[in-house]
């Protein structure tokens, strides 16, 4: 995060691996903008050409927010607790930081992948040792690095599934560039009370994403109260983007009624 004022509004990031996908990936830039969007995020961007997608962005003046690194194939879901296979992560890392410098990201989610029980301290050693490296290379590219729970519901057997364990690894890793993604999808499912975690976690927070529990549609429905939520985050004073991760539940444009409710929103 920046040490510019918090914004008199919330800010929204379009997960363009998630929303607008009934058009082709380099038109839903405009798309989102034209929504009403103020940012957007990929998953993996990596079969697009960076250039494009910068010169898309500046084109419909939206900035490039946030990028997960490479998922290492099959079902593996990362590569920075993967033993043995340290070489392919930081090349995993460097592609990203490449296209994160490029894009002017300011966030990336390093993704550890799914580790089975019976090779989790392994695993965790080899996370531990690859974030002390992969800390300083985003140091260098101005770049958080960004450490998300994800629930065992939809990932089982993914290295951390829940905010405290972050929390747990961020003390131990000791790097600024290295901070907790609070996605209120992911943990409320887990751990719930959400606010109080969001306190508890504050200082760690180095991006937010949204989306309804339990379905992961439009952010308004479900057992969130979207507008307190924005309300909390914003009081809190956060200067970053609320990333919106979600699964529309059936054309993009049809429910973004969220979004410009969710704008008017004040702490």
């Amino acid at each position: 995060m920046t040490n510019a004022p918090a914004p008199a509004a919330a800010r929204f990031s379009a997960n363009l691996s998630m929303l607008f996908t009934e058009l082709d990936p380099l038109q839903r830039i405009g798309a989102a903008a034209g929504a009403g969007f103020d940012a957007v995020e990929w998953q993996f961007p990596y079969d697009l050409d960076m250039r494009e997608l910068k010169a898309r962005c500046d084109e419909h003046g939206v900035a490039f927010n946030h990028i997960n690194t490479p998922a290492g194939g099959g079902k593996t879901s990362g590569l920075a607790a993967q033993p043995g296979r340290e070489d392919e992560f930081f090349r995993a890392l460097d592609l990203t930081l490449d296209y994160a410098r490029h894009l002017g990201c300011l966030t990336v989610h390093c993704m550890p992948g799914v580790v089975a029980q019976e090779d989790r301290a392994r695993a965790r050693n080899t996370f531990l040792r690859n974030m002390e490296k992969a800390a300083e290379m985003a140091a260098s590219a101005s770049v958080l690095l960004c450490i998300e729970p994800i629930n065992s519901r939809d990932r089982p057997d993914f290295f951390v599934s829940r905010s405290d364990e972050i929390a747990q690894l961020l003390v131990q890793i000791g790097h600024p560039h290295v901070r907790m993604l609070f996605d209120f999808y992911h943990i409320q499912i887990m751990e719930g009370d959400l606010f109080k975690r969001l306190e508890r976690h504050w200082e760690w927070i180095g991006h937010i994403q949204i989306a309804s529990v339990p379905s992961r549609h439009e952010p308004d429905r479900g057992e969130l109260d979207l507008g307190n939520v924005c309300a909390e985050i914003m009081r809190r004073g956060w200067r970053g983007y609320i990333g919106a991760e979600y699964n529309p539940a059936g054309r993009t444009q049809d429910g973004l009624g969220w979004l410009r409710a969710a704008k008017a929103v004040r702490a």
